[in-house]
């Protein structure tokens, strides 16, 4: 017996000829195709034609509803999205060479073996602006709504009141987090907590190309309305500051805080500076405690955003957001529609009504200038979907972008473009420049001004905003039963038969009660992270890199230039003279005690976190705080490595480097257990992770595996690291410290200020006294060190430059002297970099004030300057003191000790901790 289709598969709009399976359909199953396909809202079937499925189709996936010719145009919403490679029938699958090759690293079987269709380069959208329809926007309502919010006396209304610690730069992030945490548990009535805003921009030396951007956001931050109060932190040298965000906020026309707003300079230790922070943001837990009256709801401006999307985004859970959107304009508030590259294939649909040409021509710029920018770096809007997006059936970037634009109803008319972060002029549905990368979007919307987030997620999507309230929709209700615990609203039960029109209604007023105080399923989660558009490297077309806009110009990342793509290098260490070695002051005796872990020595017995991408680094993070317990006295410590990659970034030879800095910490010598974390739809997914341990010859099964929206949500994901981490810890041996040569240590080596000569013969003795004992040192090639001939004259034997043996993040193929590529000169990357290599431990001479810590290989401080030793004391792992020999030898016995677990880093101690991977010369968010 045949089977309806309606019962099986979604179609879209009356005329596509592809429908999208509501659950897996298998190979044989006969499915009645009705002469004329209705639309979802329309069910129902006249005269059928049975046919008979050659293939699986998995659910969200497509299958061909009307014979298609070799050429033909495949469509959803009426809208071509891919091109036939032969004649389609009825019931065929509808998949990509791309998307076969996804599937099956998944381990997706019962597939056809050839692709159905082909993905074509998208053609730029030919503006026509005497087509164009300037309408009017949907008519107001009678009686429009109220909620209790916070009144902040100049029109705007706040619906949670916050106190903010804000890391101007990304130097400052650590500082942030560790002070919001002083204040935990601190929350009262009229009063939200304290709640920090770290994030991982401009912490070079020099301005970056995105510093608008950051400051953007943060001047659209110190003004928001659920800000009660402010307090922004500089680092002294730092690429931006504290004075210039203010007077972004002035020149930029942003609205006037009306709330405290105050700056602090770091100046001490850590902890001393925690202190005098902590005492300016005490008094005023209880000078911003307000009340909530009755407002109105055109206060409301709501940031609309998608993430973790899946072929029912289109098709349920942004035509809601689209429909709520649309009432609360109706009620005079307003929607905020983002991500630029989700959008791109969609135009005709943004601009089917218009408030002005002048509106539509500002968003075709926006567009043309985003595409502009990543070819710049070699890629095209292309590059967008996930891994997450295409499991779940949207095959490329045109099926995305036509279902992410029904966020915006058929009914609702755009009224405004804005920059990102920048404030909102007229209101109503407005649209913002920003990439596709959920995060980072988000964080824009928010300088805006928006005090809501509604994000609509078909795999489910956990990410969360410090001080303005998320609400997830999520697509299906298989989902939304699944992830009960962090989604707000199951829109899949307008697949289920129930009328739009009710669940519109039903959540404007949850939207409603939230804005009013009532937590968010995020909220109660207790987790939130900051990611703003991350900086990029290229400003202009780059021989041998760009592409046209339109992709038909490609490149492919072997044929990119070695350098800028950051290809391996064959790992040989630098060679060094006889002479160098014969100058070398004996070196003195130290007593090493060190582990081994699978026949590598180690100075630490970790357990590892590790996320897989930017989505899960939270969760990541809270599961490594409980991991000690868990392990037990198997292991010395448990960290986590939260970062902003693996999902919203271009790809080729960024998530070449990418991979190394992460398989590096994950079979870095140290780590003893491994647990990794996915969010579940992001590009580098537990398959992806899998598939590159396996390529390199490893057994994955010795790591443990845990998925965030496959395993049910943070309380599932809790639970079973726990059981992978007691029952991993039980397995293992746990000897005593075994006595070690020097030549079995490996050092991370870098100086950050000014030295005196002796402090940089010293480093070089040490590094000597380390190689000549067979171990391995390990310079970023940004180094100072490297800069300064003296120290190449005393390390290599010869003061001419030396070129890089590593790519960044690399590990040696042989000990010695080595050098890594650095593209960058974010402290923080430059860390995670050097840690990737596999060295135990970085050493760092600083001059001027100490630096954030990498999260697995210890940090280690010291200095020789007497001032930076008064200053900075307390975050000191030592002061160098004596002639060059005498220095080396201070150093060595510190690494020694620090290595045999006779001491512990200062920033272990402090919690001034971070990691970052770097984006390189040609990564871009998207």
């Amino acid at each position: 017996m045949a089977e309806p289709l309606d019962s099986l598969a979604v179609v879209p709009e009356p005329g596509d000829n592809c429908a999208v399976a509501v659950a897996d359909i298998p190979a044989g199953t006969q499915i009645a195709i009705p002469g004329e396909v209705r639309r979802l809202s329309e069910r129902g079937t006249s005269e059928s034609k049975p046919i008979t499925l050659p293939h699986l189709v998995m659910e969200g996936h497509r299958l061909v509803i009307a014979p298609i010719p070799a050429g033909g145009p495949l469509t959803s919403w009426l809208t071509p999205f891919a091109t036939a490679v032969r004649d389609l029938s009825p019931g065929d699958y509808v998949c990509t060479d791309q998307s076969l090759a996804l599937l099956k690293d998944r381990g997706v079987e019962g597939l056809p073996e050839v692709a159905s269709a082909a993905n074509v380069p998208l053609d730029p959208y030919q503006f026509d602006e005497s087509a164009l329809v300037v309408g009017e926007q949907v008519p107001p309502v009678e009686q429009p709504a109220t909620f209790p919010g916070y009144d902040r006396g100049d029109g705007r209304v706040g619906t949670r009141n916050h106190i903010v610690i804000c890391g101007v730069t990304s130097r400052g992030a650590s500082f942030a987090t560790a002070l919001a945490k002083r204040f935990a548990g601190r929350e009262a009535e009229g009063f939200d907590g304290v709640v920090a805003l770290a994030h991982t921009e401009a912490g070079e030396d020099t301005r970056p190309n995105n510093a608008e951007f950051v400051l953007s956001v943060l001047a659209g931050s110190v003004g928001h309305p659920n800000v009660a109060a402010i307090l922004l932190v500089d680092t002294e040298g730092a690429a931006l500051t504290s004075a210039e965000v203010l007077e972004h906020l002035r020149a930029g026309d942003y609205p006037a805080p009306t709330g405290i707003v105050e700056t602090f300079t770091r100046s001490g230790s850590f902890a001393a500076d925690l202190d005098r922070a902590q005492a300016i943001v005490e008094p005023w837990l209880e000078k911003v405690r307000a009340e909530r009256t009755p407002q109105p709801a055109a206060a409301l401006s709501l940031a609309l955003q998608c993430g973790g999307s899946d072929a029912f985004s289109g098709l349920s859970a942004n035509p809601l957001l689209g429909n709520v959107s649309a009432e609360l304009i109706r009620h005079g508030g307003t929607a905020v529609i983002a991500e630029t590259d989700e959008l791109i294939g969609a135009e005709p649909y943004v601009l089917k009504n218009v408030r002005s040409a002048e509106v539509a021509r500002a968003f075709v710029d926006r567009v043309n200038t985003f595409k502009e920018r990543v070819s710049w770096h070699g890629h095209t809007a292309e590059g967008n979907p996930s891994g997450g997006n295409v499991y779940r059936g949207l095959y490329n970037i045109v099926l995305k972008s036509v279902g992410a634009a029904r966020k915006l109803a058929r009914q609702v008319r755009l009224d405004e473009v804005v920059d990102y972060g920048r404030p909102i002029r007229h209101g109503g549905y407005v649209f913002m420049d920003s990439p596709g990368n959920d995060l980072e979007s988000v964080a824009g919307q928010i300088g805006c001004g928006c005090t809501m987030i509604h994000f609509t997620t078909g795999n489910g999507s956990i990410t969360n905003f410090p001080f303005v309230p998320t609400m997830k929709y999520v697509t299906t209700t298989g989902r939304f039963e699944l992830m009960n615990n962090e989604m707000d609203v199951n829109a899949g039960r307008y697949l289920d038969g129930e009328p739009m029109a009710e669940l519109t209604a039903e959540v404007l007023a949850q939207t409603l009660a939230i804005a009013s105080g009532t937590p968010s399923a995020g909220e109660r989660t207790g987790q939130s992270q900051v990611s703003i558009w991350r900086n990029w490297r290229q400003t202009g077309p780059v021989a041998g890199v760009s592409i046209s806009v339109d992709g038909r110009i490609a490149r492919r990342t072997e044929d990119l230039p070695a350098e800028l793509a950051d290809r391996p290098l064959p790992g040989e260490p630098l060679p060094v003279t006889p002479e160098a070695v014969a100058a070398l002051p004996p070196a003195p005796a130290v007593e090493l005690r060190l582990h081994r872990i699978d026949g590598r020595w180690a100075t630490e017995r970790i357990g590892l976190v590790l996320p897989t991408s930017l989505c899960s680094g939270q969760v990541g993070l809270g599961l490594s705080e409980q991991a000690e317990r868990w392990a037990g006295p198997v292991i010395d410590r448990a960290c986590a490595l939260p970062h902003t990659e693996g999902c919203g970034v271009s790809g080729g030879a960024v998530v070449d480097t990418y991979e190394r800095i992460m398989l590096g910490h994950l079979l870095h010598p140290n780590v003893l257990l491994a647990l990794l974390v996915e969010h579940g739809c992001e590009k580098t997914h537990n398959d992806w992770f899998r598939n590159a341990v396996l390529a390199r010859g490893l057994d994955p099964t010795r790591f443990g595996w845990a998925s965030i929206q496959l395993d049910g949500g943070i309380g599932q994901v809790t639970g079973k690291a726990e059981d992978w981490f007691t029952e991993a810890a039980a397995a293992v041996d746990s000897p005593d410290r075994e006595p070690a040569e020097l030549g079995a240590l490996s050092l991370g080596l870098d100086a950050r200020g000014a030295m005196r000569p002796a402090t940089v013969q010293a480093l070089a003795i040490l590094g000597g006294w380390i190689v000549a004992a067979g171990g391995t040192v390990v310079l970023p090639a940004t180094s100072a060190l490297l800069a300064d001939p003296e120290f190449r004259r005393v390390a290599f034997g010869s003061t001419d430059p030396v070129e890089p043996t590593l790519a960044h993040g690399q590990q040696p193929t042989e000990p010695g002297w080595q050098v890594m590529r650095n593209p960058t000169h974010d402290w923080t990357e430059t860390a995670s970099g050097l840690a990737a290599t596999g060295v135990q431990q970085l050493l760092v001479h600083v001059t001027g004030g100490t630096l954030t810590g990498e999260r697995l290989v210890p940090v280690l401080q010291v200095t020789a300057d007497p001032a930076t030793e008064e200053v900075c004391f307390g975050d000191l792992d030592g002061v160098l003191t004596g002639d060059a020999t005498a220095q080396a030898a201070g150093a060595l016995g510190l690494i020694a000790d620090a290595a045999s677990g006779r001491g512990r880093a200062a920033v272990l101690r402090t919690g001034n901790l971070g990691f970052q991977v770097t984006r390189g010369l040609l990564g871009t968010s998207m």
